[in-house]
């Protein structure tokens, strides 16, 4: 451990990962050469079977391209341990993933492990940064909250094995992950509305490049489609990734004409909630709400919310990090969380 206390968090500077040069990967040497990802990576290990104008055609683009071999898969083949696992989270301002951090590094400490964190601020080529920065520091094992289209650079790392991801899945390659049942928690939020006699519900999420963005408002469709409703195009309101921005789609939706106003809202997350609620005011007593995510001061509110469980996510993603430091080597495994509809009276109120 060097000396450095098991389990203190390591936050890393956003300015010095930023300043750093990024470093080409095999993808992107296969990329160039164009050859596959197996072919570079035979070359680089010097494995036979590859011919020789082959060899010096992926040399001279790794060569062009500056491409460093990163022997950290020779590392793990050795068993050579750093006692430390890397998490690359996305806002630790966010009380969701700030929970998720804190079950990470507990499970850490408990392991005896260091946990290095660091913000990807839902920045792909910042993730991409922070994760090849852990990598040089030999975590024993990555867990990413993903902002990235593309995961690829972890497989050609080597390190695909070692890599949890949390409450969304990798893109374009496969590891172990960690999900929230997005799509059946939201239909159940909106038939809880539909119930309570709703028929014009809003829909105000995140931007749906994001996973868990799509999921929810698929499970806003089938809810409706289930309930037998048509949905008002009008109503649904995507790429609010600040409260500031859900708070202006609010107020947009508000000042429709009363026939053409929503009774009630279905909010995507934490931030979209808290924005809907600064811009509904003193009427947010006469207009439904159901949020997906808890947040702080959300019981004294008295709004109803569809909870996830952050820190469980986090306790399990570590749990699956440390099953594969400690040996496992089978297929990539998908645990899914299941969420809770906690009703507080926003959700209840009547059209």
């Amino acid at each position: 451990m060097g000396g450095v206390p098991a389990g203190i968090s390591t936050i890393m500077s956003r300015q010095n990962a930023a300043n750093r040069p990024s470093r080409a990967t095999m993808v992107d040497v296969a990329r160039d050469a164009g050859v596959s990802l197996k072919t570079v990576s035979r070359v680089i290990n010097g494995e036979a079977g590859v011919s020789p104008t082959t060899v010096a055609n992926v040399l001279a683009v790794a060569t062009a391209l500056r491409y460093e071999r990163n022997d950290l898969a020779a590392s793990l083949r050795q068993g050579t341990r750093s006692h430390t696992l890397g998490l690359v989270i996305e806002d630790l301002a966010n009380p969701f993933y700030s929970a998720i951090a804190q079950a990470v590094e507990e499970s850490a400490r408990a392991r005896d492990s260091l946990l290095i964190t660091g913000s990807a601020r839902e920045d792909p080529s910042r993730e991409r940064e922070l994760v090849g920065a852990l990598l040089r520091r030999r975590v024993d094992a990555l867990l990413i909250v993903p902002a990235g289209p593309d995961h690829r650079y972890v497989a050609a790392s080597g390190f695909e094995s070692r890599a949890v991801f949390l409450d969304r899945p990798p893109a374009k390659t496969r590891a172990d992950t960690v999900l929230t049942d997005n799509e059946a928690s939201s239909r159940r939020a909106v038939a809880h509305l539909i119930g309570h006699g709703h028929t014009r519900i809003a829909f105000v999420g995140d931007d749906l490049r994001l996973y868990t963005a799509r999921g929810r408002l698929a499970g806003y469709r089938r809810a409706h489609s289930a309930g037998g409703l048509t949905i008002d195009p009008e109503l649904v309101s995507v790429g609010n990734g600040t409260a500031e921005a859900a708070e202006r789609a609010v107020a947009a939706l508000m000042s429709r004409p009363p026939s053409r106003r929503p009774t009630a809202i279905f909010t995507g997350n934490n931030r979209c909630t808290v924005g809907t609620l600064r811009a509904l005011g003193p009427a947010r007593d006469r207009i439904a709400l159901v949020g997906f995510d808890d947040f702080e001061l959300a019981e004294l509110l008295g709004v109803t919310v569809v909870r996830t469980d952050p820190y469980r996510i986090g306790r399990l993603g570590a749990q699956l990090a440390f099953e594969r430091i400690d040996g496992e080597d089978g297929k990539p495994r998908r645990v899914v969380v299941s969420a809770d509809l906690v009703r507080r009276g926003s959700g209840e109120i009547a059209p």
